[in-house]
């Protein structure tokens, strides 16, 4: 894990040249996987509060089951965003107007192993983020 803080940072949570599947990389053994889902739930308690890697944190979890070395590589860099990104969350304003807008995008057959449509919103009162989500 200190390997992971000595790293350089990066500005998105993940890198979105790669495309990744069921079958990147290769396979993880029983404690690097059993690491893997660990690390995996922190990351899901923590989209409560870091909207901003709400999706790469869905997409992940859907490796859980056979977790590869490129899906960890992927979780170590949403850490290293972590880590660059200490001030990002969520902010209730107290001087917006209190104007409702909502946001969403559309992802047509967006997931490459199973070939399902990703969709999500998010919904702002003034300019406070105050619900999003994101699934196929």
């Amino acid at each position: 894990m200190f390997l992971i803080y000595c790293m350089k940072h990066v500005s998105t949570p993940i890198d979105y040249g790669v495309r990744l599947h069921q079958q990147s990389g290769t396979p993880l053994d029983d404690t690097e996987a059993s690491s893997y889902h660990r690390l995996i739930g922190h990351l899901i308690y923590l989209t409560n509060t870091r909207p901003d890697i709400t999706y790469v944190v869905q997409h992940l979890s859907q490796f859980v089951a056979h977790p590869s070395s490129a899906h960890q590589q992927a979780t170590y860099r949403i850490l290293k965003y972590l880590k660059t990104t200490p001030g990002f969350g969520l902010f209730l304003s107290t001087s917006s107007i209190l104007q409702l807008k909502a946001i969403s995008d559309y992802d047509w057959v967006g997931c490459i192993d199973i070939r399902r449509s990703i969709i999500g919103y998010s919904i702002y009162l003034g300019s406070s983020l105050i619900s999003w989500k994101s699934k196929k």
